[in-house]
């Protein structure tokens, strides 16, 4: 769906709820589309007003991205973080046209994303606090050239956020996704994780959990 309200193609699953319902913005991963993610929606709560979003970037010969990944570039200059920036502030900008256009509650956003989508919750609600309650960061990492450099544990407090990684990922190292924990707890941020022995991806006990985690934070 596509029209100059949004500056994000997007599907969307209507919520049970006439209005005030909470939003769920799903963020699909490098090369793949808002198809991915999607159908995680029949299985999770009806009251969730579910939108999936669609990378601005597109691929050759198929797919999407939030950002550029130079692959034959040396270790830390993977990732195009002009690029990544850009999308993190396009997500901001279409949650509130979200927010604005559907019948949803904007104090009750919630952001599920995998491996680079995750990238880009982490650094969208750490950029933009006041916009998001609840982040599923899954197979992700914190890229903090892509946040702002300094962080105040008080715009922090209202925020949950549950992360979960493959410890047989060989596209996203899990030390990458080990490393979230220190730097969330220094922020007070209620944060859970957990790893599952999966490559990259989401394992069915991930799913259940994730899923068993936002109903109590919905």
């Amino acid at each position: 769906m596509q029209n100059n309200n949004f500056s994000l193609s997007h599907i969307t699953r209507p919520s049970s709820l006439s209005k005030n319902a909470p939003l769920l913005i799903m963020l699909h991963g490098y090369g793949s589309d808002e198809n991915d993610l999607f159908s995680f929606a029949s299985e999770l709560p009806e009251e969730l007003f579910i939108i999936s979003a669609k990378a601005p970037y597109p691929l050759q010969p198929y797919g999407n991205a939030w950002y550029a990944i130079h692959f034959d570039a040396p270790q830390g200059k993977w990732s195009d973080n002009e690029q990544a920036i850009e999308s993190r502030n396009l997500i901001a900008k279409f949650i509130d046209e979200v927010c604005e256009n559907y019948p949803v509650d904007a104090s009750n956003v919630t952001l599920l994303g995998f491996s680079q989508g995750t990238i880009l919750s982490f650094a969208t609600a750490l950029t933009y606090p006041s916009k998001i309650k609840n982040v599923v960061a899954l197979s992700g990492y914190i890229n903090h050239e892509i946040i702002p450099k300094e962080l105040n544990k008080k715009d922090f407090e209202h925020l949950n956020i549950y992360n979960s990684h493959g410890s047989l990922d060989q596209v996203i190292p899990v030390d990458w996704a080990r490393q979230n924990a220190p730097f969330l707890k220094q922020l007070n941020i209620n944060y859970k994780y957990n790893e599952f022995p999966v490559g990259h991806g989401v394992a069915p006990q991930n799913f259940y959990e994730f899923k068993t985690w936002l109903e109590q934070y919905i």
